[in-house]
């Protein structure tokens, strides 16, 4: 099974520019210019939050006009910028599980491999929140299914990422779901967002990446007490190659084309 990942889209109103420079939605536009042409075709894109930037209707309803030209099915979490009630309100088709309606959760079957999506919002902070009631639900859900290979997608990373800013922000909760997704087994990856750059850890023995925006980026500040910095480094994709009896994989892409001619070996 092949998962294409895109995060931190940050969609914007119509008259809003990111940092006043950055035009979100034309950004997005071109990561889905460049998932529609992969070759073989992904089986699903996890889109891992940010999703838009003001959690607003308005930038919702700009968000699904953009992705109905995504010509691959697509499943949806939440990061600190949205806001749950107009994200239902636009995606209702969305798998969200029905017992847990606080919540943006969901559990999806494909084939062989489970696809897990966590919300880690926590309505007015930056940082990540997974609660005793989100991580009650993890547990059934793993339980239910232990040792099956399983894909957890969620905005905020459980690791801290040696940049000082974002680690100054850390998602509560993330050792418990560490530790339950090593518990029972069959977790391949958890893949996040929110950093802005692809990183990988495997905390607690599971295997971890972050994926880049199709946007904008964070710089590769690892000095203690650098501040954020924003800076306009090639907007990317990942691809997740779920092998249920071997390793799963994970290759970065860039989506911008950068003039490349092949060579001969």
């Amino acid at each position: 099974m092949i998962v294409a990942q895109i995060s931190d889209l940050h969609v914007m109103r119509e008259d809003r520019l990111a940092y006043g420079a950055l035009d979100t939605r034309a950004f997005l536009l071109r990561a889905i210019d460049r998932l529609n042409t992969l070759a073989p075709r992904p089986d699903v894109v996890a889109i891992t939050g940010d999703l838009v930037d003001e959690g607003s209707a308005g930038e919702y309803a700009r968000l699904r006009t953009c992705l109905d030209g995504l010509r691959l099915p697509y499943r949806l979490v939440p990061g600190n910028h949205d806001a749950r009630a107009p994200l239902r309100a636009a995606f209702p088709e969305q798998p969200w599980d029905r017992e847990e309606p606080e919540f943006c959760l969901f559990a999806e079957e494909h084939g062989e491999v489970l696809l897990v999506g966590l919300d880690s919002l926590d309505p007015g902070r930056t940082a990540g929140l997974l609660c005793a009631r989100r991580l009650a639900w993890l547990d059934r859900v793993l339980a239910a299914r232990a040792g099956r290979p399983s894909l957890v997608m969620v905005h905020h990373p459980p690791f801290a990422t040696g940049i000082a800013h974002l680690d100054g922000l850390p998602m509560e909760g993330a050792a418990e779901m560490l530790a339950i997704a090593a518990r029972h087994g069959g977790v391949q990856r958890v893949v996040a967002g929110h950093v802005h750059r692809a990183m990988g850890a495997q905390p607690l023995g599971v295997a971890c990446t972050t994926c880049p925006s199709t946007a904008h980026h964070f710089a590769l500040d690892l000095e203690p007490g650098m501040r954020a910095r924003w800076i306009p480094e090639p907007p990317g994709f990942q691809l997740h190659l779920l092998q249920p009896r071997a390793a799963t994989v994970t290759h970065t892409g860039f989506i911008e084309d950068f003039g490349a001619r092949p060579t001969k070996p």
